[in-house]
């Protein structure tokens, strides 16, 4: 059957959880480093596609999900849709954890915990995106048709401009970014924020 592009149905929700997970260590496997195998998916994927599935777009081999993109056209009213209905319940599970803990799961659980403030650039790259593709998906150029796939409907939905977050020590993300036409807009702590307006892109 070879590999497909199509839109997301709730039926795949327990592949985003899996396909999160195993990209969560800046594209490598987190699932011997969190005590909760389904957090992080709580956090970077389950809230899109319970409020915009039809920004999420799944990436098949021979008939099973091996990468996806999600996002939102509004990050702002995403955030606040969130705070009111998707966090609470989360923060509630997931408490705090000692300061000095260092490990991947406090740093998520921390991220949770914190109230997202967002940079006045930011403005004109309202929308924002996640994407993540296993191994076997990966280096056969799905993620460029991802994300045109993205782009071309947010341009539907008449949204000027997105933007994503990176971490400093994801090499193979900051290159693939950058040769897609994502610009650098500023650093963030020991992040990258890359901004693109919606266009078409050119292969």
């Amino acid at each position: 059957m070879g590999y497909e592009i199509r839109r997301y149905h709730r039926t795949d929700l327990s592949s985003l959880y899996k396909i999160c997970l195993l990209t969560a260590k800046n594209g490598s496997d987190a699932s011997l480093l969190l005590k909760d195998s389904d957090l992080v998916g709580h956090l970077y994927a389950a809230p899109y596609a319970f409020f915009e599935p039809n920004l999420c777009f799944i990436l098949l081999k021979d008939a099973m999900p091996c990468g996806y993109i999600l996002g939102t056209q509004n990050s702002i009213k995403f955030q606040e849709r969130c705070e009111k209905e998707w966090f609470p319940e989360l923060r509630k599970r997931y408490p705090l954890l000692n300061e000095n803990d260092c490990s991947l799961q406090a740093s998520f659980i921390r991220n949770l915990h914190q109230r997202h403030v967002f940079i006045n650039e930011i403005n004109d790259f309202i929308a924002h995106l996640h994407i993540d593709i296993l191994p076997i998906g990966q280096g056969k150029g799905f993620g460029r048709q991802l994300i045109q796939k993205f782009l071309d409907q947010l341009q539907v939905f008449g949204v000027g401009g997105v933007h994503l977050i990176v971490s400093k020590e994801n090499d193979s993300a900051i290159g693939f970014y950058s040769h897609i036409g994502f610009q650098e807009l500023r650093e963030i702590g020991e992040s990258i924020v890359f901004v693109k307006e919606i266009k078409s892109i050119k292969y």
